[in-house]
């Protein structure tokens, strides 16, 4: 089975985000502000490439679409991070209706003659634990037989993190939220060009058959101001406290991410 993930660093599409913008330009310069675009590559350095160049199972594409109006020291900084994990490829697209693009752009990372493909997609800010594609696949396997009569099926893992890093470290609670992006992986029957960005998160248990595993932490929800989930009206607030010796160890070990690195990043200028 191939195993594609799909990350969108900054990408200005039409649709796709909480905050509503009159125009593409507007879009473009709330996206690509200095002080946003800074934190979204600290995040992506300290939480979601750490987890990614970890994983157990190596076998897997990690896709991160950018847009083609990035400017170039962006695209140099974002490819320096990339350089040691051979499964990451970038792509840059041009401005467009939002999910049809990540259709295209997960589709053309398809390798005809595979089995079924699994596919997840995280935010920028997201991070996964180390044996996730690991687990992914092994649950794949377990459940592929309903393929025969569903084209496509949700994988769940429901356990895990919201953090927030910063200089003197990282705050974190523990969460149990079925459904929610970082953990949610969709597997689809060979021949079918549907990808996981065609379905909206919250309602996939309405669309196809799902498999939820509650077990142990396996999914990091990155906090920040710049959430776009956090600028609707139905913002939730999270009680975070600084990690522990121990909490510290917990995220080396799950999530490849070291809090020392963290506070390195973040206390830059």
């Amino acid at each position: 089975m191939q195993v594609i993930g799909l990350c969108r660093f900054s990408y200005p599409g039409e649709g796709g985000f909480q905050v509503a913008h009159a125009s593409l330009e507007e879009r473009i310069a709330y996206l690509y502000a200095p002080e946003r675009l800074e934190e979204r590559f600290r995040f992506l350095e300290c939480f979601t490439l750490p987890s990614i160049r970890a994983q157990s199972d190596p076998d897997f594409t990690f896709l991160i679409v950018i847009g083609d109006s990035l400017p170039a020291e962006h695209r140099t900084r974002l490819a320096g991070l990339c350089a040691d994990i051979p499964q990451v490829r970038i792509e840059a697209c041009p401005p467009g209706p939002h999910r049809p693009v990540m259709k295209e752009a997960i589709n053309a990372c398809r390798e005809p003659g595979h089995g079924p493909c699994l596919q997840f997609r995280l935010d920028d800010d997201d991070a996964v634990a180390v044996d996730f594609v690991e687990r992914l696949r092994r649950a794949a396997g377990q459940v592929a037989g309903l393929l025969n009569d569903h084209r496509h099926i949700a994988i769940d893992f429901s356990a895990g993190h919201i953090a927030r890093p910063g200089p003197d470290g990282i705050e974190a609670a523990e969460i149990h939220q079925p459904f929610w992006t970082p953990g949610l992986a969709m597997m689809f029957r060979p021949g079918v060009d549907l990808s996981v960005m065609n379905f909206a998160h919250h309602r996939i248990a309405r669309k196809m058959p799902a498999l939820t595993f509650p077990d142990k932490a396996m999914m990091l929800r990155g906090h920040n101001d710049h959430n776009d989930s956090r600028q609707g009206p139905n913002t939730r607030d999270f009680d975070l406290t600084p990690l522990d010796n121990a909490g510290e160890s917990l995220f080396r070990s799950r999530y490849n991410i070291d809090a020392n690195h963290v506070r390195e990043v973040f206390s830059a200028d």
